[in-house]
């Protein structure tokens, strides 16, 4: 462990360049760069709330901030997870000439995409305020969801980087599987009905759903988190974590063999 810390505080400037460079190249050929960052989840969040609720007639109260909490959230799970699948091969040049510690990669693509997703929680702000929906003193309770989905997009991103070495058509499957757990997050939709249906246990046992859930819950609704869907998808992520790290700690040294 001591030799690992001492490793990353040498290579930490490293992870931090990395993680500016993810950053700079998402809208580096977009004619309003950043400001994507925020026009997009607005602008989905408006398709979504006249697709479901005006055109649907759906009566939940704050429907917007509802799905806009949702989506923000599967946007940077979504975001993430495959940007640290790519994050191997898509820095292979630099692998093979230089020794850099190869887990500084999926760690940075994680990071740079939680950047975004956080100076995007403005438009979630703007929008509750429009709303009409008062902070309370359980809004300080969103911090472990969003301190969740952090370490679950990097779990998933270490194990997913080190899978795309070997298997190259991981990225399709992905694609597919991102957007089935999208449906089963309750973004734009009420999931009582279903929870209670023989299928309830696809959201349920969900973890994103357990992290939307309980930032809705902080965010929306104001009231106290859920004790399962706060210690459920953390132990999920610190055993996909673990799982994850040990799989790549071993296969590292062959990576430049098939990049």
């Amino acid at each position: 462990m001591k030799t690992f810390i001492a490793n990353f505080k040498k290579y930490q400037f490293l992870l931090a360049e990395l993680t500016k460079k993810d950053v700079k190249l998402k809208y580096r050929n977009s004619v309003l760069g950043f400001v994507w960052t925020l026009l997009e989840p607005l602008l989905t969040m408006i398709v979504l709330t006249i697709v479901f609720g005006t055109l649907l007639n759906r009566k939940t109260p704050h429907f917007a901030v509802y799905i806009l909490t949702g989506r923000l959230l599967y946007t940077y799970f979504s975001t993430g997870t495959k940007q640290a699948l790519k994050s191997i091969r898509r820095n292979a040049g630099m692998i093979r000439k230089v020794y850099v510690p190869k887990y500084m990669y999926p760690l940075a693509a994680s990071l740079s995409s939680y950047i975004t997703f956080v100076l995007s929680l403005v438009v979630l702000v703007v929008v509750a305020a429009v709303q009409g929906i008062r902070p309370t003193v359980y809004l300080v309770g969103a911090v472990v969801p969003l301190a969740t989905i952090f370490l679950m997009v990097t779990a998933i991103g270490f194990l997913l980087a080190t899978l795309d070495v070997f298997f190259r058509d991981l990225e399709y499957i992905w694609n597919v599987a991102t957007m089935l757990i999208m449906y089963m997050s309750a973004i734009f939709y009420e999931p009582d009905a279903l929870l209670k249906s023989d299928y309830g246990f696809l959201i349920r046992y969900n973890p994103l759903y357990s992290v939307i859930a309980n930032f809705r819950n902080a965010v929306v609704y104001g009231r106290p988190l859920e004790g399962f869907y706060v210690w459920y998808p953390i132990v999920v992520s610190l055993v996909v974590l673990v799982a994850g790290l040990v799989f790549f700690y071993r296969k590292q040294d062959t990576f430049v063999l098939y990049l």
